[in-house]
C-alpha cells in the first residue's frame, strides 16, 4: 500500500521552497542595487551640459539645485569620479559667472566627496583643486572715494570681498584637511597653504597677517612670502612692520625650519636695498637677529638670556611667547611649561579655529 508524504516531509518541502524564494528575492535586490550603481545613471556629461545652459541663461539657482541633486545620486551609487565631474563643472561655471556663494558651496561639496569616497591625495586631484581656486574672483576694493555714491559702492564691495574670502577659505581649509588625512604631508599639502595665504592677503577687506603668515610657513614658497611681507611693510601702520617680520621668522622656527627663517630675513633685506627702503630697526628685530645666530649652536643658556633681556619686545604680541616655547622644544628639547601642544603641534586644531591663530 502506497502512503502519501508525511506531514514532516511536506513541512520540509514548504520550508525549502520558501528558502529558495527568499534567496531569489535577495539576489534580485542585489542586482537592483547593482543596476542603480552602474546601469541606471547615465554618463554625467548630458547633465553637465544641461546645467551649464541653465547658468548661461541666468537660471543659476535652478542649476545649483540640480548640480547638488545629481552629484548626490552618483555619490550614493559610489560613482565618485562622476560626482566629482559634476561638482567641479558646477563650481567653475558658477564662479566664472560671479556666483561666489553657489560656486563655493559646490567647491566644498567637491572636497566632501573626496572624503566620502576616501580618495587619496594625488597630483591630478590637486590640479582640479587648483583650477577651482583660480576661478574664485579677485576684485580690488575701490579707491579714491569722494561722494556718497562712492561710499555706497565701497560698502557693497567690502561685503562682496568678505563673501569671497569666506567662501574660498572654507573650500581651501577643507581641502587642506582632506590632504592631511589622505596622503599629503602631515601638515597638509604645501601648495594648498600657499593658495590660501595668497587669497587671504590679496582679497581680505580686513587683513590679518597672522593668518597669512601661518599658511605661508606651511607652504612651499618662501620667496612669495617674502614678497608679500615686503608689500605689507610698504603700506602698514608704523610699528607693524617689525612685528610682521618677527612673526614670520618665529613661525618658521617653531616648526624647526631654520633655513627658511634665515631666508626670509636675508630676502627682505635684499628687497629693501633694491627698493631703496630702510629695513626696520628695533629691539624686536635685534632679538630676532641674535636668536637666529643662537639657534645655530647648542646654546640653551643664551637662548634663555635673550628671552629675558628682550621680554618687553617679545610681549608686543602674545603669540610670540608661545612660539618661543615651541622653539625651545624643537631646538633644545625643553618641555613646554604648560605641557600642552604648541601652536603648530596639532594643526587640526588650528584649522578648526585654534584660540591662538583662529585660522
Amino acid at each position: 500500500m502506497h502512503n502519501g508524504p508525511s506531514v514532516t516531509g511536506l513541512a520540509k518541502r514548504i520550508s525549502g521552497g520558501r528558502d529558495c524564494e527568499l534567496e531569489s528575492e535577495r539576489a534580485g535586490e542585489e542586482m537592483s542595487r547593482e543596476r542603480t550603481k552602474r546601469g541606471v545613471l547615465p554618463p554625467p556629461q548630458q547633465h553637465i551640459e544641461k546645467m551649464e545652459k541653465l547658468v548661461n541663461d541666468g537660471n543659476c539657482y535652478e542649476a545649483q539645485q540640480m548640480y547638488k541633486s545629481f552629484s548626490v545620486r552618483y555619490a550614493a551609487a559610489q560613482r565618485y569620479s562622476e560626482a566629482l565631474d559634476i561638482l567641479e563643472a558646477g563650481a567653475l561655471i558658477q564662479l566664472n559667472h560671479g556666483q561666489v556663494t553657489c560656486g563655493s558651496e559646490l567647491a566644498n561639496l567637491f572636497v566632501e566627496t573626496l572624503v566620502k569616497g576616501r580618495l587619496s591625495f594625488n597630483e591630478e586631484i590637486l590640479g582640479r583643486l587648483r583650477k577651482i581656486y583660480e576661478a574664485f574672483p579677485k576684485i580690488p576694493v575701490p579707491q579714491h572715494l569722494d561722494d556718497d555714491d562712492d561710499m555706497q559702492k565701497l560698502s557693497e564691495a567690502l561685503v562682496a570681498a568678505k563673501i569671497r574670502v569666506e567662501g574660498c577659505s572654507s573650500f581651501l581649509k577643507a581641502a587642506i584637511k582632506w590632504s592631511m588625512e589622505f596622503g599629503a604631508c602631515r601638515g597638509g599639502c604645501p601648495e594648498l597653504h600657499d593658495m590660501l595665504a595668497e587669497y587671504i592677503y590679496s582679497e581680505s577687506p580686513e587683513l590679518d597677517m597672522a593668518k597669512v603668515s601661518a599658511h605661508f610657513v606651511r607652504g612651499s614658497n618662501p620667496a612669495k612670502f617674502a614678497t608679500v611681507l615686503m608689500n605689507f611693510m610698504g603700506k602698514c601702520y608704523p610699528g607693524e612692520d617689525d612685528v610682521a617680520i618677527a612673526r614670520a621668522v618665529l613661525m618658521y622656527l617653531s616648526m624647526g625650519n631654520l633655513h627658511d627663517a634665515n631666508y626670509i630675513m636675508d630676502e627682505l633685506r635684499k628687497q629693501s636695498r633694491a627698493k631703496n627702503l630702510e629695513f626696520p630697526i628695533s629691539d624686536l628685530i635685534q632679538f630676532i637677529v641674535y636668536l637666529l645666530r643662537t639657534l645655530e649652536r647648542d646654546a640653551l643658556p643664551l637662548f634663555r638670556i635673550l628671552r629675558q633681556k628682550y621680554k618687553s619686545s617679545i610681549d608686543r604680541e602674545s603669540l610670540f611667547d608661545e612660539l618661543l616655547d615651541d622653539i625651545a622644544e624643537k631646538f633644545y628639547g625643553v618641555q613646554r611649561r604648560s605641557g600642552l601642544q604648541g601652536v603648530f603641534g596639532d594643526f587640526f586644531k588650528m584649522m578648526g579655529g585654534d584660540a591662538a591663530l583662529q585660522l
